[in-house]
Order: structure tokens, then C-alpha cells, then sequence
């Protein structure tokens, strides 16, 4: 099993940056694939971000690519994102996903099905 905490989340101003971090415990995280989602009131549960468990690859949503930057610090055994030039579009909770699966072929990891674990979320809040 492993347990994820999401911290860092808070209320911004457009144009602003936070970092968010996702705290992991339990089994081995460095063989892990980390996965950043967010959901918005009314809205599916989207993809954000995602990277391997060595952080070689990296992916980003089309949404976010150029401004999010996603890293992972396996000793620390947390997954972090880096959310620069905020926009109000980019409010929602924000959640650390993790999957123990091997195969990452096909952007089969932008489905949040995919993942078997998750935190419990972080809320982001960009003011206009």
C-alpha cells in the first residue's frame, strides 16, 4: 500500500506560482509512476501532469504545458509541482496520483483510472 498527502495548495492571485507537494509512505515509491490531476466543481477529473519513476519522462496536459513543471525527489519519496503563470481557469483541487504499473505506453496515464492510488486533495484558488 502506499499513502499519499498532498500540501501546498492555497489561494493565488492570476499570474502567480505555487508548488505543490505530494508526501508518499508505504511501499517502494521509487518504482512508482507519480501522476498530478485536478478537478473543478462540476467538472471530470483531468489529467495535469505525470512522470516515470525515475523522472526521465515527463508528460503535461496541453493546458498546462509551458507554465507546470512536475519533478520527483525519490529520496525524499515525494512528487512536487511547480505551477508558474496562474490563470482562474487553473482553480480546482488538485490530486497525487500514483500507479504500480509498468506499462505506460498509448498516454494510458492521462486516465486517472489507470492509477491505483491517490491523495486526498489540495485546493487551488487563482483570483482574477
Amino acid at each position: 500500500q502506499v499513502q499519499l498527502v498532498e500540501s501546498g495548495g492555497g489561494l493565488v492571485q492570476a499570474g502567480g506560482s505555487l508548488r505543490l507537494s505530494c508526501a508518499a509512505s508505504g511501499r517502494a515509491f521509487g518504482s512508482l509512476l507519480g501522476g498530478w490531476f485536478r478537478q473543478a466543481p462540476g467538472k471530470e477529473r483531468e489529467f495535469v501532469a505525470a512522470i516515470s519513476w525515475n523522472g526521465v519522462f515527463r508528460y503535461y496536459s496541453d493546458s498546462v504545458k509551458g507554465r507546470f513543471s512536475i519533478s520527483r525527489d525519490n529520496a525524499k519519496t515525494t512528487v512536487y509541482l511547480q505551477m508558474n503563470s496562474l490563470k482562474p481557469e487553473d482553480t480546482a483541487v488538485y490530486y497525487c496520483a500514483a500507479s504500480q504499473k509498468v506499462d505506460y505506453s498509448g498516454d494510458i496515464y492521462r486516465k486517472h483510472t489507470w492509477y491505483d492510488y491517490w491523495g486526498q486533495g489540495t485546493q487551488v484558488t487563482v483570483s482574477s
